[in-house]
């Protein structure tokens, strides 16, 4: 049974990122301490150093030999599934495309397990939980923050690969419709798709920006050591690991950081409107942890193990999406109104999960 001494680590882990999002916010909102090129420098700061070496960290730190496969496939099997259903809905939707299905893969799936998860599922289900949840946090990073990347990659090169002839200047997309434009972007998209030419230049381009990109090398790395050191029980020198340690160890807290340099640039908190708040919330707490439960059922997950991949699928959005969405420009409002609400909520929801799975 989860205590008062339990919640209150889970508080306790989780505040300072808010106090961290407040100072962000306060700096720009009123003490005009950023212009908006540092802000964006701060978030290429995060993406590009931070969130390597908190990967390489966050996968070293798990062991490759001993994971629960089962668990493993519940857990691709979740964000397969999310995948496709958010392609098949984006088909039947003419707001859709490549943007909407990598915003609602990263709400659906992505939970923030590294911070609030881990002692919270310490505290629900002890010590066999929290390294369940390590080994998800561990495969989120290696795996399905790279594919998010290569996603991003791919959207970023089918604008890029736009014909002069078939681009419109700067006074004509002024000219037309927000929906006019959006159908025409999306119409050349699906023209460069059909093009196998052009397709491989595409794939060429993202292949080649994601072998310069850090976070390959460092989930790679991360990868390799953690093999090296589980089988050899070899260790890192202590200059290396407080090297990387100095710098992953604020990965979170600089992520936040820019998360409210973001906020304060924007006229409302709630960057992205009530209505898509309403159903970002609903992707998180709802259809990613019924999802996961579909999955776990099919894999044949059961007991424990069952109901801790279920309420850490409940945890709130990810703050590292939202750095890569900011980055790539696709939709960050959306995910840092996640974010924010997500955490705030994000305990009682837990809980109420936690309760009715002990029934």
């Amino acid at each position: 049974m989860i205590s008062l001494i339990d919640v209150y680590h889970v508080v306790a882990a989780t505040i300072p990122l808010y106090v961290a999002m407040i100072l962000a916010y306060l700096s720009v909102k009123w003490w005009k301490l950023f212009t908006p090129e540092q802000c964006s420098g701060i978030n290429k700061f995060v993406a590009k150093f931070s969130i390597p070496l908190l990967s390489f960290q966050v996968i070293s730190a798990n062991n490759p030999y001993k994971m629960n496969l089962k668990l493993i496939l519940a857990d691709g099997l979740q964000k397969a599934i999310a995948f496709l259903a958010l392609t098949a809905i984006t088909k039947f939707n003419s707001h859709g495309g490549l943007n909407s299905i990598i915003t609602g893969l990263s709400l659906s799936t992505l939970p923030n397990t590294l911070i609030l998860g881990i002692p919270l599922l310490r505290a629900m289900y002890g010590e066999e939980a929290s390294e369940l949840v390590s080994q998800i946090v561990g495969l989120q990073s290696l795996i399905w923050y790279n594919l998010l990347l290569f996603l991003f990659e791919f959207g970023a090169a089918k604008a890029a690969s736009v014909t002069p002839s078939s681009e419109a200047t700067a006074e004509e997309m002024e000219a037309q419709a927000p929906n006019e434009a959006q159908s025409k972007d999306e119409a050349e998209g699906e023209e460069i798709t059909r093009n196998p030419k052009k397709m491989k230049s595409i794939l060429l381009t993202v292949g080649r920006k994601l072998f310069f990109n850090p976070n390959t090398h460092a989930t790679l790395l991360g990868l390799i050591w953690a093999s090296i050191k589980s089988r050899w029980g070899v260790k890192m020198p202590e200059i290396v690991t407080q090297s990387i340690m100095i710098l992953a160890k604020g990965g979170l807290g600089m992520a936040t950081f820019s998360l409210g340099l973001f906020m304060a640039s924007r006229p409302s908190i709630i960057a992205c409107g009530t209505r898509m708040t309403m159903v970002a919330m609903g992707l998180k707490f709802i259809a990613g942890p019924a999802v996961m439960a579909l999955s776990s059922f099919a894999i044949g997950l059961r007991g424990r193990v069952l109901r801790v991949a279920i309420v850490q699928a409940a945890l709130p959005q990810g703050i590292v999406p939202f750095v890569f969405a900011k980055e790539y420009n696709v939709y960050p409002e959306i995910l840092s109104t996640a974010v924010i609400f997500g955490m705030l909520i994000a305990l009682p929801i837990a809980l109420a999960y936690y309760f009715l799975l002990g029934l």
